[in-house]
């Protein structure tokens, strides 16, 4: 297994290598640069100033030039400093990361406490009157973009019914609250786009885990453990849902690299402060060096992802092992 573990993250190396240098080609390919976007603000710009500019920030290097400068820089875990206020990018990322790990990280805690035991419990009543009402709200979470779900929830209970802030996610007073007053506030604010950012991903796990479930209960380890008279909760509990998670395992993974990389639609709508709306305003200004320690921190994530799903199958499943 230590070897297993070792050989992953030595090939995690010249992957992150290759996903960086496929992300900076693509960003450089873009149209515009955060030079060009001054004369769109600014059409009295000195054009001297935009040439300075532009060699201050290295974007009239060739593009493997401005790529090894980066990569020398990231090495030493520097990801350089953002065009647009000249602070460094891990300090604006950190900024921003409480707010969607507070977000991200309830709704993933949320999401896979609530929809594995309502697949498993559909499984095992199937065709029953839970079954299919679980059915009807896999169809629904499915069909329902997150961004309707958002504006029709702000619509209701931030416009009409007054209940919910609807943006942020803290009031402009909540510094002069007391203590147990600024949580409610940030409960507040964070209902909503709890709310959305849980419903889809709900349906499609509850989804995920009943067909596991029903595939795992049809097999013939399942009927012998029965017919050695082994009671239906140790059949379920010890023998069926163990296998049945495997699949479940995949999903926590990939969901890994949400912790970080947060909802661009979600937090955008909701005008929540977090990595999603960094990443959009990134993309808005060319901000080059945040968008590419955005990206980094991503696909280290999504590789860390799929090695915690793979070593998730050895410790549920006993037939895989890793030589």
């Amino acid at each position: 297994m230590k070897k297993y573990v070792l050989r992953r993250l030595l090939m995690m190396i010249p992957l992150l290598l290759g996903i960086s240098l496929l992300s900076f080609v693509i960003m450089q390919l873009a149209p515009g640069d955060p030079a060009t976007l001054g004369i769109a603000m600014n059409t009295k710009i000195d054009p001297t100033y935009l040439e300075k500019l532009r060699q201050s920030y290295g974007l009239n290097d060739p593009l493997m030039v401005q790529y090894w400068h980066w990569l020398k820089r990231i090495c030493t875990l520097d990801f350089g400093t953002c065009f647009g206020d000249n602070r460094p990018v891990l300090m604006v990322i950190g900024e921003r990361l409480p707010a969607t790990f507070l977000l991200s990280g309830l709704s993933l805690f949320l999401l896979f406490v609530l929809a594995v035991p309502l697949g498993v419990a559909a499984a095992y009543y199937q065709n029953s009157w839970l079954d299919r009402l679980v059915s009807i709200f896999t169809f629904v979470g499915y069909s329902m973009p997150s961004y309707w779900l958002a504006l029709i929830l702000m619509l209701l209970f931030g416009v009409e019914l007054n209940l919910l802030p609807i943006s942020g996610m803290m009031s402009t007073e909540a510094d002069y609250l007391p203590w147990y007053q600024k949580i409610g506030d940030l409960l507040s604010h964070l209902l909503l786009p709890l709310f959305v950012t849980t419903f889809g991903g709900l349906a499609s796990v509850s989804l995920y885990a009943r067909t596991s479930m029903l595939e795992v209960i049809r097999q013939d380890y399942i009927r012998t453990a029965r017919a050695k008279g082994l009671s239906e909760t140790q059949v379920i509990f010890k023998h069926a849902l163990r296998n049945a998670l495997i699949p479940i395992a995949t999903l926590v993974g990939l969901s890994l690299p949400g912790l970080i990389g947060g909802s661009f639609i979600i937090e955008t709508l909701f005008a929540w402060p977090g990595m999603g709306q960094l990443g959009l305003e990134a993309v808005f200004t060319h901000d080059y060096p945040l968008l590419m320690g955005i990206g980094v921190i991503t696909a280290f994530l999504t590789l860390t992802g799929n090695l915690l799903a793979d070593l998730a199958y050895a410790w549920l499943d006993p037939r895989i092992r890793f030589d």
